[in-house]
Parts: C-alpha cells; structure tokens; sequence
C-alpha cells in the first residue's frame, strides 16, 4: 500500500523546513521527513550554536584590549558558560521537538526515517523500529539531504577519536592544545574561538591560504591576525599521517619547509563537506549517487526528472543556509504553481564570523577576469578610516570592490573587518541591483563610520 501525498520533502534542513511549511500552510498535503533533527546542521551543529561561541570569544578578545583603552581587566576565562548556553539555549539538548511541533502546527506531517527515492514521486521511509513505509508524491518530491563533515583518505585517520563541527560544539572543555585540519571558514572561526579561550592552536592548510574562496588580500589579513593572536597557521601543508596515543594526536606533515610533525590533545577536522546523495536512491530515477551535486534550473527542478526538486547545498549553488532558504521560496511557488522571479546567483554574499569577519558577494577580482570582463578594483584600509581610527585594536579590515568596467557596475565586493558582514549589506544591494558605480559615488556616507570605507574604494577604482 503506498500512502498519497501532494508533497515529500526529504531532509528539513532550513531550507527543507521552510518549504514544506510554506507548502502546508497553503493546504497541501505534506509529507516532512528526516532522519536526524528537524532543522538540519544549521542550528545544532553550525551557524547558531559556533556564533554563540564566537560571541563568547569575542568578548574575551575586546576584554584584552580593554588595557589599551579604559584600564586593567582581570580576566578568567571559562567554558562553562559557552557549553551551558549552547545546549540550553541554542539547540535545547539536541532536542527537535519545538521544530516538530512548528512543522505538525502548519499542517505538516512530519516522520523521522530514512528516506530514499524507489522511482519518480514515490519514496520508500525507513522507520526507527525497522518497518517500511512506501508514499507517493502527486505533485513532486523535494530533496533537500544536506551534507556531512568530510573525513579526508589520510593515513591513520580513521578509528582516531577526531572532532568534527559537531563535535566541537558539544564539548564541556576545551582542550589544552588543538590542530586544526582545514582552513576554510568552520575551522578558521573554531580555531580563533578555543585560541582566545586558552588553548593552544595550529591550523594545517592543504592550499597556499585560508579562506581561499576569498580574495587574497582577505586571507593575508586573516592569517596575519591569527597569528598574532598566537595561533599557528601552517599552509601548503599536506598531512601525510595521523596517529593518536596516549592521548595525543601527531600529524606528520608536508610543508614547504621539509617535513615535520605537529602535536596537539585534540584534533578537528574542517576539511569540507560530503554530500548526502549516496543513499537516496538517485538511480531509480535515472540520476548518478556518487554525483557531488544535483542538476536544478531556475526553478529548482531537477534537470530530466519529472516531478523532482532540489534545493540547499546539494545543488551547488553555495553551501550557505541563505541559499537554502532563498530557494526554498522559489522551489514553494513552483510547487503551487505560483508565479514569481526566478533564481539568481549573480550577488551572492557570503561571510565568515573570525574577527575581523571576512565577507564577500558575487566575483572574486580572479573570478571577473577569468569571465572575460574589463576589471577595475578599488581598495580602502579599514584601520586608516576616522572610524577606525577612533576604534583602536581590533578594527583591522579592508573593503575591496570589483568593477565591470564597460558597464560600469560592481560585479563583486569584499569587506574584512568588525562588523564586516553587515558592511558588506552596501555591496550586496549595489551587486545584485546593478547599480551604477558613478550613481554610488553620488551618496552621502554617514560619518564617522566603517561603511564609510566603502566611499574610500570606490575612489580607488583604477
């Protein structure tokens, strides 16, 4: 018997949950459907729960600078409250009931099972208790899977009590020393947060610098603080070997340098994601499981598959909860058959929370110039701004701009800096609206402020 339903979503990441939501509330028969928590990694194991211990690290770092500015702090740094304030108020133990209950209160049904594909709309769901459920789709079947911390084929490494994110989030200590084994934004963000908490740090970098999907000038910046802070950034470093004994955990290493071998209590591994497309039973409907990404057009249909949509971090377009949830609106209207713009990737912003944050939207300089395009930049320090200068320590940043100049608009934006996320809200709105640069030059810039920069590199352009 197979149970009929308007709509299956599988996976309730952000994206996932608002969609099936918007869906029900409608008055569509939904069927809601996953096999860990309703609400996916974000707000368990990443944005909500590592801000929170960003924050905490923070007020640790302005509290180090208070000396330079208004006089002695005495400072003791705890763990306690980081770990109380996660569990308790970020992901309520780890618990999806308030999720649940939001979804099941639009009018969804909500299952926890696994999930797979057995054909075009139909699912079959593997229950917790071993039984089978098999449901079909009038309307379509959404995927929204997500993706897993990656373990990188390094010697060693697996059977090693190793973190990942989500480990490192449910820790009630921190450890004496860590390595970290990736330099992107998650390990570059934890890095800083357990470096102010007292632990002793190194980040080990396969690329030639951190953040890589940044413009270099960023990355530069980043790995300077970081360093100054006394964490240890070792790039162009590929990881021969992992060991743990007693423990420790010894990485032996590649470097430019030569080789060598670096210790530490702990080890995280923020070496990217793995998608979950392995066990969805893609090949029933004609698609490859060990694909990295789903093919989607405008409207998130899947390319070739009727009655099949995908949204989130599997389709490619950016692994950022943002996206999830901005095609989870257009992906809703196509399933209603409502009208409405389609998908556009053109501006999209991004930002990493260390200190100085590090954000950027739409093209890299590299990325413009190898789309052909007539490239002018424009740079600005933030430190050399009133603002920043008036600030003092901890107001490094830059904001950086990328013209296309035969239109003479920005296709790209980067701003490094305190608030660096929300500076780049200016950016944002110019590169997805295509506003022209010399309309831009015409605003009046409140002052004395960091977005002010902005005013600065538009000057620059050259």
């Amino acid at each position: 018997m197979t149970d009929p339903y308007d709509v299956v979503v599988i996976g309730l990441g952000p994206g996932g949950e608002s969609l099936a939501t918007t869906v029900a509330k409608a008055g569509r028969r939904v069927l809601a459907i996953d096999k860990h928590l309703v609400g996916g990694e974000c707000p368990y194991y990443g944005c909500i729960p590592s801000k929170m211990m960003v924050r905490a690290a923070d007020t640790l770092a302005e509290a180090r600078r208070a000396s330079e500015l208004a006089g002695d702090v005495t400072l003791t740094p705890s763990w306690e409250p980081v770990a109380r304030r996660v569990s308790e108020q970020a992901t309520a133990g780890w618990d999806d009931e308030v999720a649940v209950r939001r979804l099941e209160d639009a009018g969804a049904e909500v299952v926890h099972g696994v999930a797979r594909l057995t054909g075009p709309r139909s699912v079959e769901i593997e229950l917790a208790d071993g039984t089978r459920r098999s449901v079909t789709a009038q309307v379509g079947v959404v995927l929204n899977p997500g993706t897993r911390p990656a373990a990188p084929p390094v010697d060693g490494l697996e059977g090693t009590p190793y973190w990942t994110n989500r480990d490192a989030v449910r820790t009630t200590s921190r450890p004496g020393s860590l390595l970290v084994l990736g330099g992107g934004p998650i390990g570059c963000e934890l890095a800083q947060v357990f470096a102010r908490f007292g632990s002793r740090v190194t980040i080990v970098q396969r690329g030639d610098r951190l953040v890589p999907g940044d413009e270099p000038e960023a990355s530069a910046l980043l790995a300077d603080v970081l360093a100054g802070e006394g964490i240890r950034v070792l790039t162009s470093a590929i990881t021969q070997r992992v060991s743990h004994a007693d423990g420790t955990f010894t990485l032996a290493l590649t470097t430019d340098g030569g080789d060598e071998e670096v210790r530490a209590d702990q080890l995280l591994v923020a070496a990217g994601r793995t998608p979950n497309l392995d066990d969805l039973g893609l090949e029933t409907v004609g698609l490859d499981p060990t694909a990295r990404t789903l093919d989607v057009d405008e409207r998130l249909r899947m390319s070739g598959v009727d009655g099949l949509w995908a949204i989130g971090d599997v389709t490619g377009k950016g692994a950022f909860t943002h996206v999830s949830m901005y095609q989870s609106a257009i992906a809703a209207r196509d399933l209603l058959g409502d009208d409405g713009p389609p998908a556009s990737y053109h501006a999209l912003p991004h930002a990493t929370f260390t200190d100085p944050e590090v954000a950027g939207v739409g093209l890299t300089e590299q990325q413009a110039r190898d789309a052909g395009l007539s490239v002018r930049v424009g740079h600005a320090k933030l430190e050399e701004s009133s603002r920043g200068f008036t600030h003092g320590p901890g107001a490094r940043g830059l904001v950086k701009v990328v013209e296309d100049a035969d239109r003479g608009v920005l296709v790209g934006a980067t701003a490094v800096g305190p608030a660096g996320g929300e500076i780049l809200g200016y950016l944002a709105v110019a590169v997805h609206a295509a506003v022209p640069v010399e309309t831009l030059r015409t605003m009046i810039f409140a002052y004395p402020t960091f977005h002010r920069a902005i005013e600065t590199a538009l000057g620059d352009l050259s």
